[in-house]
C-alpha cells in the first residue's frame, strides 16, 4: 500500500487504529478495535478471540468478510508493529450485521463521519488540526499542553520529511531513529518510555508533561536543522544526525534538572496528571 496514514480515530472516547490509503482514497479499520467498541470490551485480548471465533463461523457461513480481510502493520501495546486484520468501510458495515450490539448504529454513522472528515481534511488541511484540537479538549487536556502538542506534530513531520527525502523509507528504519534520539536525550527507547510511564497501547506524546514534550520537540528541531545543512544519504547517516540533535536536548535536560534539583522525566501519565479521566471516573 502506498502513500499510507496510520492514525487513531475516536469513537465515544474510545481508540479505533486505522489507516487511510492515498491510493485507493479509503479507510482501512483495525477489525479487532472494532470488535472491541461493539462488544463494549476492553480487554484486547478478549476482543481478539472473539474476532477469531466470529471469523470462523463467518467462514462456515460462506461469508465473504471472513476471507477477504486484509492485514496491515499496526502498533499494538507493546509500541512494536504487528500485521492486523483490517478491513474497509464496507466491509465493516457488513461485519456490524454479525455483532448483535447496541452501539452498531451510532459507530456506522460514526464512519460516515470519519470518510467526511478525511475528504474535508484533504481539502483544508487546517481542518485536521483543529479537529485535533477539538479532541485534546474533549479529553482534558490544558490549552497550553495542547498548543505545545499540536506544535509537536509538525515539528515531527518537518523531521519526517527529511528523514524521507534523505532515503529513508521502511517503517522500521523510521522507528529506529525515533528509538535512537529518544535513548539519547531523555536516556529510554521509546517503548522503555512507555513502560516507564505505565503505558500500554496509548501514544506516548499524549502522556508527556509540557517539559518533556519541549525537550522531545527541541531533539526533533535541531535534528531537523542539522539535516538541512548537512543533507545526509540514507539510513546511517541519517542516525548520525538524529544522534547530534538528540544531544542538544539532552543538554538542556541536564541543565534543567541541574537548575530545578528534580527530573525533566517524568512517570505521570496523562491519567494521574489529569489531561483525562480514568475509567473509573468515567464510570462514576
Amino acid at each position: 500500500m502506498s502513500d499510507s496514514k496510520n492514525t487513531i480515530r475516536l469513537f465515544e472516547e474510545r481508540q479505533v487504529r486505522a489507516v487511510w490509503d492515498e491510493e485507493k482514497g479509503k479507510w482501512w479499520f483495525s477489525v479487532v478495535d472494532i470488535i472491541a467498541v461493539l462488544t463494549e470490551q476492553s480487554n484486547y485480548t478478549t476482543s481478539r478471540k472473539y474476532w477469531g471465533v466470529l471469523k470462523v463461523r463467518l467462514k462456515k457461513e460462506g461469508n465473504e468478510l471472513a476471507t477477504n480481510c486484509s492485514q496491515l502493520k499496526l502498533e499494538a501495546a507493546d509500541g512494536k508493529k504487528y500485521l492486523t486484520d483490517v478491513a474497509d468501510t464496507e466491509q465493516i458495515l457488513r461485519l456490524i450485521q454479525s455483532v448483535p450490539s447496541k452501539k452498531a448504529e451510532p459507530f456506522k454513522l460514526w464512519l460516515a463521519k470519519v470518510g467526511n472528515e478525511r475528504i474535508d481534511e484533504t481539502i483544508d488541511p487546517e481542518l485536521s488540526i483543529n479537529r485535533a484540537i477539538q479532541n485534546y479538549r474533549h479529553l482534558g487536556y490544558s490549552e497550553n499542553w495542547i498548543n505545545q502538542r499540536i506544535k509537536s506534530i509538525e515539528v515531527r513531520k518537518a523531521l519526517s520529511d527529511e528523514w524521507n527525502k534523505s532515503g529513508v523509507r521502511r517503517e522500521e528504519e523510521y522507528a529506529a531513529l525515533t528509538d535512537l534520539m529518544s535513548k539519547t536525550w531523555s536516556g529510554m527507547t521509546t517503548h522503555e518510555y512507555k513502560r516507564f510511564k505505565g503505558l500500554k497501547k496509548e501514544n506516548l506524546r499524549d502522556n508527556m508533561t509540557n517539559t518533556e514534550l519541549v525537550l522531545n520537540m527541541l531533539a526533533e528541531v535541531a535534528a531537523t536543522d542539522i539535516s538541512l545543512v548537512r543533507q545526509p544519504a540514507g539510513f546511517k547517516e541519517s542516525a548520525f544526525v538524529a544522534e547530534e540533535g538528540a544531544k542538544a536536548a539532552k543538554a538542556a535536560r541536564v541543565q534543567i534538572e541541574k537548575s530545578t534539583g528534580k527530573s525533566a522525566i517524568s512517570r505521570s501519565n496523562a491519567k494521574n496528571l489529569g489531561y483525562i479521566a480514568s475509567e473509573e471516573d468515567k464510570d462514576a
